[in-house]
């Protein structure tokens, strides 16, 4: 039984890292022009598959990390306040979706989209309260039309693509039994 935890917590270990790989290579096919990558965010999609998949834990330790390491490796997103702003905000996709959809009753594809969903707002909303942290409040600053603008007029096309695409990876691996969907245990008495 040891052997197989350990086996579990490596598993998870090397998929976290296949996760923030992906995350740091994904961009790339936006063709780093910085409007497409901030319309199609392809970063959320690893940190959101990782929370899944492996975890709340993992999911924020990946959603952390992958900013902040593209950014000293690539210049690509811009330190500050770009990808700190992300880390905290990818740090939120990771531990929300992961936690709710270890503890929803079901696993499918209902309970999916509802963790989906959860997860997106709440790291929109950190992103928003992280900018006015590292921006400040004034016209120099974070104001509520950079909010509105950033966290949903120009992520329109991700949102719809993280919306299409993660449960359809989800709903793949389920069908080839690699994560499958499960039900609540019934009640005994």
């Amino acid at each position: 039984m040891v052997i197989c935890m350990k086996n579990k917590k490596i598993e998870k270990l090397v998929l976290a890292a296949m996760f923030l790989a992906l995350g740091m290579v994904l961009p790339f096919f936006t063709g780093q022009i910085p409007q497409i990558g901030k319309m199609l965010l392809p970063m959320h999609i690893p940190v959101l598959l990782c929370g899944l998949i492996c975890g709340w834990n993992y999911g924020m330790a990946v959603g952390f990390v992958l900013p902040l390491l593209r950014s000293a490796v690539f210049t690509m997103p811009v330190m500050f306040p770009t990808a700190v702003g992300m880390a905290a905000e990818l740090m939120t996709y990771g531990g929300v979706i992961g936690f709710l959809y270890a503890h929803s009753r079901w696993q499918c594809i209902v309970s999916l989209y509802r963790c989906l969903i959860a997860a997106m707002v709440s790291g929109r909303v950190v992103w928003g309260f992280a900018q006015l942290f590292l921006l400040g409040i004034g016209a120099e600053g974070f104001t509520l039309q950079a909010f509105l603008a950033g966290a949903l007029l120009n992520a329109i096309p991700g949102i719809v693509v993280q919306l299409v695409l993660v449960p359809a990876v989800m709903l793949a691996l389920h069908k080839t039994g690699l994560v499958p969907f499960r039900k609540a245990e019934k009640a005994e008495g």
